[in-house]
């Protein structure tokens, strides 16, 4: 079984989150520690029609974003890796300092730390350079940076479509199975 940590940060996007949230929660074989930021809570309110205790519900486990004595803040805590979706820019600088002031960036500071998975899914346009620099920097220690970008040639005809190409691209970077959305199979 994998385990798989999310954070789901401040940023527009909880779309996202909500989407693999769903997709993972249909899974045996993926265990979810979810962590969500003050903010991340607002923008479920303000960008779903999903209420907290039904989001937290499709997780194994959650954390007070404010715990960081918390199973996920430790090397110990085994898992496959951690997504950040979205991830606001202040998340990114955070993590690319090493400034783990709360649970999300305590928890992708030992994912880098300990050589685990991190996917960073940045919700930010357009970017400065400050946010290229510390999405360079994160990539370089080995983070993977996956944008919400979508694709065209899927013929993609709703907002759910194109959330379905991003999940499928997440998952895709944990090595989970998965026919999210349809992929590329040549000219």
């Amino acid at each position: 079984m994998k385990r798989i940590i999310i954070g789901i940060t401040g940023a527009s996007g909880t779309i996202y989150a909500v989407d693999l949230l769903e997709k993972l929660h249909q899974r045996t074989d993926v265990e979810v520690h979810l962590v969500m930021s003050t903010w991340a809570k607002k923008n479920l309110e303000l960008e779903t029609d999903y209420h907290l205790k039904e989001l937290t519900a499709l997780a194994d486990y959650t954390y007070n974003v404010n715990d960081q004595g918390a199973t996920i803040a430790s090397g110990s805590f085994l898992n496959d890796g951690m997504v950040i979706v979205p991830a606001s820019m202040k998340t990114v600088a955070g993590i690319a300092y090493g400034f783990g002031d709360n649970l999300i960036s305590r928890a992708a500071d030992v994912t880098i730390k300990e050589q685990r998975k991190l996917v960073i899914v940045p919700r930010e346009t357009p970017l400065s350079v400050i946010h290229l620099e510390n999405l360079t920097k994160l990539a370089k220690l080995g983070a993977q940076i996956v944008p919400p970008v979508p694709a065209f040639y899927n013929h993609p005809k709703t907002i759910q479509d194109l959330v379905n190409h991003q999940t499928m691209k997440i998952l895709d970077a944990f090595h989970i199975q998965n026919e999210t959305d349809r992929r590329w199979e040549g000219d």
